[in-house]
């Protein structure tokens, strides 16, 4: 994902004069507070430069000199906060992760499946869509081939993700059998996947006629299958 710009931190000493007065002062607590507020500062810095890396060459080209470039520090100072690539694509890689959970819940919300069919793929579609948009580099890690750590956390977003597509296809389609949801859920989540590439590859207008485009085979898809609707 191009990364989000991040300008270098104008840290500015705050002397404190009862400190100059009293050397024990410099002790106080909010010293490492200060430090840890620009160490987490610094942290995200590297996070966001190594999403961008990340989107443009894959993991498996990237490398620290590249990303501690991107962040505009030195090599060394990368190494103060992450001993390795791996390291660094294991973090990004968990936070993306919690951040995609996130929006699979706000997407899959009880009031957005109560809703009839073509309002349901909307509220569900375009949380999910605005997230791998907005955050390219979890389709980049997620997918990608080499990248460390992750890849049981990635097992089990998707098998949290299908087991929701097979509750609500549940609810709309009562008759249906356990084989038929479970095979029908698969492809849904196959076709928003290949969709999904589409989509990241495009802007603008383009981005959202392909938006629409998987819309409608899912819709397409799904209304003869569709025996009842969820009461609101």
């Amino acid at each position: 994902m191009p990364g989000t710009p991040t300008g270098k931190s104008n840290e500015k000493g705050i002397k404190n004069s009862a400190a100059s007065e009293n050397p024990t002062a410099a002790k106080s607590p909010a010293t490492p507070r200060r430090r840890q507020a620009r160490g987490e500062r610094r942290i995200s810095q590297l996070l966001a430069a190594a999403a961008g890396v990340f989107c443009r060459t894959g993991y498996a080209s990237a490398s620290t000199n590249a990303i501690a470039r991107e962040a505009g520090v030195s090599p060394g100072t990368l190494y103060q906060y992450f001993p390795n690539k791996e390291a660094i694509a294991i973090e990004l890689g968990g936070l993306l992760l919690q951040r995609a959970k996130e929006t699979h819940g706000q997407a899959f919300r009880p009031e957005n499946l109560r809703r009839p069919l073509p309002e349901l793929l909307d509220a569900v579609l375009d949380p999910v869509i605005a997230f791998n948009c907005e955050n390219p580099a979890f389709w980049a890690l997620m997918h990608g081939t080499g990248v460390p750590g992750i890849a049981q956390e990635h097992e089990e977003l998707h098998e949290g993700l299908l087991t929701r597509v097979e509750a609500v296809l549940r609810d709309f389609c009562p008759a249906a059998t356990t084989h038929e949801i479970a095979h029908t859920s698969n492809m849904i989540l196959g076709i928003f996947k290949s969709s999904l590439d589409l989509i990241l590859a495009h802007e603008g207008d383009e981005r959202a006629a392909y938006t629409a485009e998987l819309k409608t085979v899912l819709l397409r898809y799904l209304e003869p299958m569709i025996t009842t609707t969820p009461p609101r």
